[in-house]
């Protein structure tokens, strides 16, 4: 972690400590406000080759993506995790292209080129339902980390069968443990803010924190999945993904890693050429 992020840590802990003095509701506010908004927006000073540059609106917010080999018959949607863009998996995108492939991978709301400063994942699926209805129909897709939750969310509630291809890279498989993550590093042990904070999701959503889990919408999915995880991910534990496994879901295949972590995974060449393979 760099020093500048220790330091921001550092500085949002004690905030929450005195905060939490005053107001646990207000100090859940604040909680949840930090949760959806990215340390940084991850850009690329260079544009793109040999791709085009997209655009939509999405809740009075400018969604920025990009389109390679258009147009196919096939289309593949890429989906970034929380705190990346879009242009990290150009590589990807070449690939599938390079398969007869149409490719669609767009910046979430508050990351890269695209506008607002945080997002959750309801808005996230409002953008994937989005992009399928403006480019779509879209039957393969590509999905890391917070992308994941976001698109299994979006997939049980839209008619699919097993020829749809879902690759889950590290996805952030229970809502639950990221929070306790997320609280843990914010060094918010008091339980009232954390029930506070549960309260807000229920506010927002009208669904309990527990509801936002691939593991519970797995049983309403039929596509054909590609689950592709680290043993010792740091930021999507591997315990939730093991669960899922011992559901015995017949369209899932797991494919475990070892030393890959959370990002190495999506850039590692026999992940690449596995999904690539099965995509």
């Amino acid at each position: 972690m760099k020093i500048t992020q220790r330091l921001a840590i550092g500085y949002v802990q004690t905030k929450f400590k005195l905060l939490t003095l005053i107001s646990k509701k207000k100090t859940a506010e604040q909680a949840l406000i930090i949760f959806g908004t990215p340390y940084l927006k991850s850009t690329r000073k260079s544009p793109l080759k040999n791709t085009e540059s997209i655009q939509f609106e999405l809740n009075n917010k400018k969604v920025y993506g990009y389109r390679w080999n258009h147009p196919q018959p096939k289309k593949a949607l890429i989906l970034h995790g929380f705190g990346s863009a879009a242009h990290k998996f150009e590589e990807h995108a070449k690939l599938l292209a390079n398969k007869g492939f149409e490719v669609l991978a767009f910046d979430a709301p508050a990351h890269g080129k695209s506008e607002g400063r945080s997002i959750n994942v309801i808005e996230y699926g409002d953008m994937i339902k989005l992009v399928m209805e403006k480019f779509g129909p879209i039957n393969s897709f590509l999905a890391h980390s917070f992308g994941g939750i976001a698109l299994s969310l979006v997939l049980e509630d839209m008619p699919h069968d097993d020829r749809t291809k879902v690759v889950f890279i590290a996805p952030a498989t229970e809502t639950t443990s990221a929070i306790d993550g997320a609280f843990d590093m914010l060094k918010l042990k008091n339980k009232i803010v954390r029930q506070e904070f549960d309260k807000l999701i229920f506010e927002i959503s009208g669904k309990k924190t527990e509801w936002f889990s691939i593991r519970r919408a797995m049983h309403n999915i039929k596509a054909s999945v590609l689950w592709i995880h680290d043993e010792a991910d740091p930021i999507t534990p591997c315990v939730d993904v093991l669960k899922v496994k011992e559901d015995q879901h017949a369209n899932i295949e797991f494919v475990f890693t070892k030393g890959l972590g959370h990002s190495k995974i999506y850039h590692d060449t026999e992940v690449k050429n596995k999904l690539i393979k099965f995509m």
